[in-house]
């Protein structure tokens, strides 16, 4: 199996690199603008420079393409909506034509933000989409034009993705700042009236190499089951530490005023990902204990 990791260097697209290498794949990957420290072949890239990502499709005859490339900062996207929508719809459409034309099968990363947060329970595959904010619009447009080119796309919504980046070895994510708020002493107000299902990015680049292994094609969410809120996954790691959680209180997603709303309940049901691979996905306290190390106060300086 030969993959080419388009992100290599983002927090998923180096856990897919590991994940694939752990698999005895042949891995290459592109990156923007910091090369990563895998010892893979590499190439700079812009996605959006549709001839520099034909040359490396040539040059590296995959077998899939995995889009881990996007523009995720939300408040980022929401002031500059033309460009995220070059980089998170055009730019994978694009990149799907391509590999409809050469045969490589593509595999698109997308967001629980194609969600407005309004249904008291969870996302299904099949509910419709309806983005709130630009970030939510440009991947639910990216996923369109994903599937226009490619019918058979295999594309993956994963949500609040954390964990270890397997370039650096640095735990990245919402647990990150939560730790070392806790380590400063530092009072921490944290959400209760928003509902995620985190998404380790560990366990989601297995999932999507499972799903790779499998030829599958489709949408499929790839998540925890654990549907939870920020304060709720706060006192979490504050248990992973050993530490005094009091200085985690209950705040509220109006008391921060930022340029893009986000989504009150986006938690996604990942039956069918389960169904598929005959296996459960974790909870979030599995998750977590996965990367336990990375809580070892001990450890860290």
């Amino acid at each position: 199996m030969q993959l080419l990791i388009l992100g290599a260097n983002g927090l998923l697209g180096s856990n897919v690199v590991t994940a694939a290498q752990d698999r005895g794949w042949r891995t290459t990957g592109t990156y923007h603008s910091e090369r990563p420290t895998f010892d893979i072949p590499l190439h700079q890239i812009d996605i959006t420079n549709t001839d520099a990502v034909q040359r490396v499709l040539s040059e590296v005859e995959p077998d899939w393409v995995v889009n881990c490339a996007a523009m995720t900062d939300v408040d980022g996207c929401e002031e500059n909506t033309e460009h995220a929508h070059e980089v998170n719809a055009r730019a994978p459409g694009e990149i799907a034509s391509q590999c409809v034309e050469s045969s490589i099968r593509f595999l698109h990363v997308s967001t629980d933000y194609v969600f407005d947060g309004t249904v008291n329970g969870v996302y299904e595959e099949d509910d419709a989409p309806q983005p709130i904010q630009e970030y939510g619009k440009s991947k639910l447009a990216g996923e369109n034009e994903v599937v226009e080119r490619d019918p058979d796309a295999l594309i993956t919504r994963l949500s609040f993705v954390y964990g270890m980046h397997r370039g650096s070895d640095q735990l990245t994510g919402f647990p990150a700042w939560v730790r070392g708020r806790l380590l400063d002493g530092e009072q921490t107000p944290l959400f209760t009236d928003q509902h995620v299902t985190p998404t380790r990015a560990g366990q989601a680049a297995e999932t999507i190499c499972d799903l790779i292994d499998a030829d599958e094609s489709g949408l499929f969410h790839v998540a925890a089951q654990s549907c939870t809120t920020p304060y709720e996954f706060g006192v979490a790691i504050a248990g992973q530490l050993g530490m005094d959680e009091t200085l985690l209180t209950q705040g509220s997603q109006s008391d921060v005023n930022r340029p893009a709303e986000r989504p009150s309940r986006t938690c996604l049901n990942v039956s069918k990902v389960e169904e598929t691979l005959g296996r459960a996905q974790p909870t979030l306290t599995t998750d977590l204990d996965a990367i336990s190390d990375a809580f070892d106060t001990a450890t860290l300086d």
